[in-house]
């Protein structure tokens, strides 16, 4: 998982142990929590099983990370308060097929940056995609800095999150979608594959793409053909190229 390197606004973060307890009693949705590597004492105990009963993501951190985040006496404690609230996917897919519409779910692998996850976002809820799934370790903060980037999409999409995004995959797949990877080694052309019905399509990072675990669990690896010396495209643009094919592909 990525740190952040600027110092982020105050509406972002909650610093210290017992204010982030407070958060998480009040109903706040914590987006995660980094904790300072070595702390240990009675009120930790306390937080840890708070964060464990409400599935919201922690990682120990050494401290100079948690200094970048802000200046503050953070007592080596800091939640990011996440914008929106997270819906589990199991609860989402039952609901589209109630309303008689064929699932659209768009899975993020390692996607850090906010800005291509905000862009992705606002693409997401432009074409019709009817949530979107990703780990709950290893994706990008959700914050204002996603808000800004997605033009405001974020508010207009279900957001899913995941604590094992395998077993996530093979609930889809149960559920009766196939699942599509992009993937620069894909078989298959995009524009020729078929891509109709319910469908997840999950994109990786441009650094890693789709890991090896989820492309074994793809019905369909596809390609976008890359007709100059540029190996790949922007994750966010790859995602438009591929959700506009959807669309078109459904309006047929």
């Amino acid at each position: 998982m990525g740190y952040p390197n600027t110092k982020e606004k105050a509406e972002d973060i909650v610093i210290g142990i017992r204010p982030i307890i407070e958060a998480i009693g009040a109903g706040k949705e914590i987006d995660r929590v980094f904790i300072q590597n070595g702390l240990r004492s009675d009120i930790f105990h306390e937080l840890m099983s708070l964060l464990k009963q409400n599935d919201i993501p922690y990682k120990f951190v050494p401290i100079v990370k948690l200094n970048k985040i802000t200046r503050k006496n953070h007592q080596g404690f800091i939640a990011y308060i996440s914008p929106i609230v997270f819906t589990k996917i199991e609860q989402v897919i039952p609901i589209i097929y109630e309303n008689g519409e064929d699932p659209l779910i768009l899975i993020l692998d390692k996607i850090t940056d906010v800005r291509n996850f905000g862009a992705i976002l606002r693409t997401a809820e432009s074409t019709g995609v009817h949530a979107v799934l990703f780990p709950s370790q290893g994706a990008a903060l959700l914050n204002s800095g996603t808000v800004k980037s997605s033009a405001g999409a974020i508010f207009n999409i279900t957001l899913c999150r995941s604590d094992n995004l395998k077993d996530s995959i093979d609930f889809l797949k149960n559920s009766g979608l196939k699942i599509a990877a992009a993937t620069e080694k894909g078989a298959e052309l995009y524009h020729k594959t078929e891509l109709k019905g319910p469908l997840a399509l999950i994109m990786g990072s441009e650094g890693e793409g789709v890991s090896p675990e989820y492309l074994k669990r793809s019905d369909m690896n596809m390609m976008i053909p890359m007709l100059g010396k540029t190996e790949s495209l922007n994750v966010s643009v790859a995602a438009g190229i591929l959700l506009y094919e959807v669309v078109k592909q459904r309006s047929e």
